[in-house]
């Protein structure tokens, strides 16, 4: 075994679905532990997997929980959710409870290697925050507090750099409503509010605000910023 590979930990009670992702990741050079329900997935924990992708249909542990007791063993550990295509909610929760992104089945292998980089990117720029953070022709200095887009200085007022500070710091990563909610408001607000912020930060920093290509909008769950460069 390769000892610089990243290891996957794949949790899903389908073996058609565990054949796939085998077969599509170690293609791609990763080391593939499986899972078929929660027990064993908590067992494999041990083995200290670089990234978890999570099915929430499990025979023996419900999704949420599960994701709960993994983040109560390891809380930095990059987790993307395979979630039914209707459960909005069970999307939301399982963010909320600390997944880093969502796919809905079925989906397409290019999508979850793409969204497994970005975790893992994210999870880096945690730990050792960079002081510029880049994408594509947008930049933000977190220390000088200054936001550029193709080099022009762009001026934000105090509550929409706040939200783009929290969106940087979590680049590439969802981030639901009622997350930015709290973050940035310290009583219960309406979403409205959110919104309302949301759609003056694309008035500023996007090319064309009606086609973001910066603030992505993920429908009826939240907002994600495009991953670092």
């Amino acid at each position: 075994m390769n000892a610089t590979a990243i290891k996957v930990l794949v949790i899903d009670d389908e073996p058609p679905i565990r054949k796939l992702l085998r077969m599509g990741l170690t293609t791609q050079g990763y080391v593939i532990l499986e899972a078929s329900n929660g027990k064993m997935a908590l067992e494999l924990l041990a083995q200290d997997p670089d990234v978890i992708i999570l099915d929430l249909g499990l025979p023996d542990i419900q999704g949420h929980d599960l994701l709960q007791m993994i983040r109560a063993r390891n809380d930095g550990v990059p987790i993307v959710v395979l979630s039914s295509r209707d459960d909005e909610a069970g999307k939301v929760q399982a963010l909320d409870l600390g997944a880093d992104d969502y796919l809905t089945k079925p989906f397409g292998m290019d999508e979850l290697l793409a969204r497994m980089r970005a975790a893992l990117r994210h999870q880096l720029q945690v730990h050792g925050e960079r002081p510029i953070f880049r994408t594509g022709k947008l930049s933000v200095d977190l220390v000088r507090r200054l936001v550029k887009v193709s080099d022009h200085d762009v001026k934000l007022s105090p509550k929409e750099y706040d939200l783009l500070r929290v969106l940087v710091q979590h680049a590439g990563k969802v981030l639901t409503h009622r997350f930015l909610l709290k973050e940035l408001w310290d009583e219960v607000t309406d979403a409205q509010y959110l919104r309302v912020y949301v759609r003056q930060l694309r008035q500023k920093i996007e090319i064309d605000p009606e086609r973001p290509q910066f603030v992505l909008t993920e429908t009826g769950v939240g907002y994600r910023l495009r991953s670092p460069d």
